[in-house]
């Protein structure tokens, strides 16, 4: 059983579209439907309902749509709870080429690994006048390890040569540097894995000159999120990057991208994103055939215009280019 969240704004839509993908493909996973966010909010008074949290508990293993994040009341983002609370303190997002996004003779293909429960994400501000205001950074030790650890063996696991560690040691010399000293102690363990330094400003430059440089790359939290972003737009945008936030006993797959309300309830989203973060999904659930041929069916699908939808120039409503995707994995199915 796995907890489903539609979330705001085009998750809903997301969820319909991907409920009927699974049932239509026979894909053996069951879904505990759960609302949370602001469309719960408005009707209950609760942002993160408790039925949401036990079904979490209870399947350790959930999709989640787009949630808005309060403004100027409640939590700073639910996203950011939920990740704090179930310490998911990695959050990975692959950055591939799909169809006709990938470059002429070869294909971007990286992941970030970002650490996702430290750094300024923890929220703590104060005042010092009123005119002055400062936001602490916390880096420990213990949670870079585990996080570039992570990297290592996933770049093991996948036959990787190199993990690429992002900070700005030379100048936060405390915090990036605590970071960048655990990622020296992690590489000890991968001694046929090499170490590669790059420092953020750095990173930035080098991900828009030739980022096929790069296989996998871990860092801070705030780094993570704005490179992953840079990242996205180098593969046709945020609506074909999907994500992972995993703890030692649970995770949350998700897309990346936000819950775009100019066009909620039109029919319009992508739904790319979503299905791929379900195969991400489907990869820690063993099912890693079925994400696999939903992959391969985005892939086809990305490689022409006519079949793709609105956001990428083609004609397509999600759940047209829902039915597509299932007519493309089921010809596969025959050959």
């Amino acid at each position: 059983m796995v907890t489903l969240i539609p979330g705001d704004g085009v998750g809903p839509e997301l969820a319909q579209a991907l409920l009927h993908l699974f049932h239509e493909l026979e894909i053996p996973v069951d879904f505990d439907l759960e609302e949370a966010g602001k469309a719960h909010f408005e009707k209950t008074g609760t942002y993160l309902p408790d039925s949401l949290f036990e079904s979490l508990e209870k399947n350790k293993v959930a999709l989640k749509g787009p949630m808005t994040t309060p403004i100027g009341e409640g939590f700073r983002s639910l996203n950011v709870e939920l990740r704090k609370k179930y310490d998911l303190y990695t959050n990975i997002r692959p950055i591939v080429e799909r169809g006709r996004f990938r470059e002429e003779g070869r294909a971007l293909d990286l992941v970030i690994f970002r650490e996702n429960t430290e750094d300024l994400y923890q929220g703590i501000e104060e005042w010092v006048s009123d005119k002055e205001a400062r936001s602490i950074k916390v880096i420990t030790y213990d949670g870079s390890y585990r996080l570039v650890d992570k990297a290592f063996a996933y770049a093991q696991k996948m036959g990787k040569d190199k993990v690429t560690i992002v900070t700005k040691a030379n100048i936060m010399k405390y915090t990036d540097g605590l970071f960048l000293r655990a990622g020296r102690d992690v590489a000890k363990k991968y001694p046929d894995i090499a170490l590669e330094e790059v420092l953020v400003d750095n990173m930035a430059m080098q991900l828009v000159l030739n980022p096929y440089q790069f296989g996998v790359i871990a860092t801070e939290n705030l780094y993570g999120d704005i490179l992953s972003d840079l990242a996205a737009g180098l593969i046709g945008g945020l609506g074909l990057v999907p994500g992972a936030n995993i703890g030692d006993d649970m995770a949350i797959f998700e897309s990346v991208h936000g819950t775009a309300p100019d066009i909620a309830g039109k029919g319009l989203v992508n739904p790319t994103a979503f299905f791929l973060s379900a195969s991400m999904l489907l990869d820690y659930l063993d099912l890693k055939t079925y994400g696999d041929q939903i992959r391969s069916g985005l892939g086809l699908l990305l490689g022409n215009p006519q079949t793709s939808t609105q956001d990428l120039g083609g004609p397509l409503s999600t759940m047209d280019f829902t039915e597509k995707l299932i007519e493309k994995i089921k010809e596969g199915y025959h050959g």
